[in-house]
């Protein structure tokens, strides 16, 4: 069987959180599909802590991923624009006027990721949150609520996601680990890509190089 064929449906992988260059350019050595980088101040792994704006800019990669929490408009887009990020992602409680004012904003050709944290929400909730997105969403991120705003480690029910209907491609996060990947057959829209963090880390904002080529070998 045709190789392309047999990993058509193989979900790509992000890893957010980074901080380190040496560790950002190994992960691109690794075809990591998506690098994420954290503009939240509270963030234990902010990123300006320890990289600048125009360090960024120059790592080549096509999926800079720039993560937001209730930030303001002109600073994303003021961010998005030095950094030369490729998505933004919105992690707050960012609301349809706000995405659809960045949209006209923001450099056309980054694309837009809208978080939808999940805790104990029954299917119809959250069908409600996901048709309430505005068409300027292209992928929607599925991750365990806290008041951290991710980073918790810790899965949500994966079984609602079987109960709704998803109009985007998706990535799953929250707790993802190389035991709890293969349960990822028993969706039904299998996630575009898979977001991991807290779970492969030595410390804050240090990756686990090791266990995440592991994951990239468990995924594939």
């Amino acid at each position: 069987m045709n190789q392309k064929l047999v990993n058509i449906n193989l979900p790509k992988l992000k890893v957010c959180g980074l901080t380190q260059l040496q560790q950002i350019q190994e992960l691109i050595s690794m075809n990591i599909d998506f690098l994420g980088f954290i503009f939240y101040k509270k963030s234990p792994r902010y990123v300006l802590n320890h990289l600048s704006l125009e360090q960024i800019s120059t790592i080549k990669h096509n999926g800079k991923t720039g993560v937001f929490v209730n930030e303001n408009i002109e600073k994303i887009t003021a961010t998005a624009e030095r950094a030369k990020l490729n998505f933004i992602q919105l992690h707050g409680d960012e609301d349809e006027n706000f995405i659809l004012e960045l949209r006209e904003k923001l450099n056309p050709e980054i694309e837009i990721i809208k978080v939808i944290r999940i805790e104990n929400q029954n299917p119809d909730e959250l069908q409600k949150t996901i048709n309430a997105q505005p068409s300027a969403v292209n992928y929607l991120l599925f991750d365990t609520d806290s008041k951290a705003f991710g980073g918790t480690g810790k899965t949500f029910n994966w079984n609602l996601l079987n109960e709704i209907e998803i109009p985007l491609p998706y990535f799953l996060s929250g707790g993802i680990s190389e035991e709890n990947t293969q349960n990822t057959n028993l969706l039904h829209q299998k996630p575009f890509a898979l977001d991991v963090n807290s779970k492969f880390e030595t410390e804050p904002g240090i990756k686990d190089l090791e266990r995440i080529k592991m994951l990239k070998n468990t995924i594939k």
